[in-house]
């Protein structure tokens, strides 16, 4: 049978498929338009489900706020380059995962795919969008905040995301704490929230360097306790320096306001994902090849 370039085009169009593969899925449904569509979602799912094991490391990081500003929700979506990060399709749906997150208060990645929007989940929005942009495309974490107080947020570029939240303060402290925390990246607010375990592997890591001047037990000790102290002031949000002003720590600086952080997320595009290392022009002539 003969399909005509105007169904070809209405297919591609309600699909955003290719158009050889919309014209093959109509024949392939005799010229049924719903039929043919079906086909393509279904060639779809199974084209995402190829893309899976591909490294997605690249992305944009979206921060969403309640009108009341008692909720927050960050999410990261990931991509495999830094053009389809850019691509508006894909920025339409890292809007939706971050507007449906906040909505519905979920921190849960597996109930947030699971969500529907209108005849689909957003799982199968994504493997849709996955066939049509030819790129692994994965909801990899979200994190909801509820505040009794102010929220801070701040995005450096869409690769780094941080929510604080304070129980004082106003929003001008609010935004300089959270900017400050993308800077600086402190791991936990105050000294008494770092764990146990990895104060315990920093002294015996710095008894063993200290240990090896030789000098006695009880200088060794007050060696370890001060390299301690350092430590704490520079992986505590309260103990670094303020980056707008060296002059106070970030401790002083929320004393002065008398305020206080409650809790603060940070996220980094991409951290801890294992990056391929291509060699660019062994990829190219490969590309090259496989399209002659």
């Amino acid at each position: 049978m003969t399909i005509t370039a105007k169904e070809v085009s209405e297919l591609r169009k309600s699909t955003g498929c290719g158009m050889m593969d919309c014209k093959k899925a109509l024949l392939e449904a005799e010229g049924n338009m719903d039929t043919a569509a079906e086909i393509l979602r279904k060639k779809g799912i199974a084209q995402a489900a190829n893309k899976a094991s591909r490294i997605a490391a690249e992305g944009v990081i979206k921060i969403e706020i309640s009108q009341d500003g008692k909720q927050a929700i960050m999410v990261e979506v990931n991509c495999e380059t830094d053009f389809v990060a850019r691509d508006d399709n894909f920025n339409k749906f890292v809007n939706l995962v971050a507007e449906q997150a906040l909505l519905n208060r979920l921190n849960e990645i597996e109930a947030l795919m699971g969500l529907t929007i209108g005849d689909k989940t957003i799982e199968q929005i994504r493997q849709e969008l996955t066939a049509k942009i030819g790129e692994n495309i994965n909801v990899r974490r979200i994190a909801f905040i509820e505040i009794s107080g102010i929220v801070g947020a701040y995005t450096h570029g869409n690769r780094i995301g941080v929510l604080a939240a304070l129980s004082k303060g106003d929003s001008e402290l609010a935004k300089d704490v959270a900017m400050h925390i993308a800077a600086a990246k402190p791991l936990v607010v105050s000294a008494d929230r770092v764990p146990e375990k990895i104060l315990a592997k920093e002294r015996e890591i710095y008894g063993a360097q200290a240990a090896e001047s030789g000098k006695p037990q009880n200088i060794v000790d007050k060696i370890v306790e001060g390299r301690i102290k350092k430590y704490l002031n520079e992986v505590t949000l309260l103990g670094q320096t303020f980056v707008k002003n060296p002059d106070i720590t970030v401790g002083q600086l929320l004393k002065d306001q008398n305020a206080e952080v409650d809790v603060f997320i940070r996220f980094e595009l991409g951290e801890g994902i294992e990056k391929r290392a291509d060699n660019f022009v062994e990829e190219v002539k490969a590309q090259v090849e496989a399209s002659k």
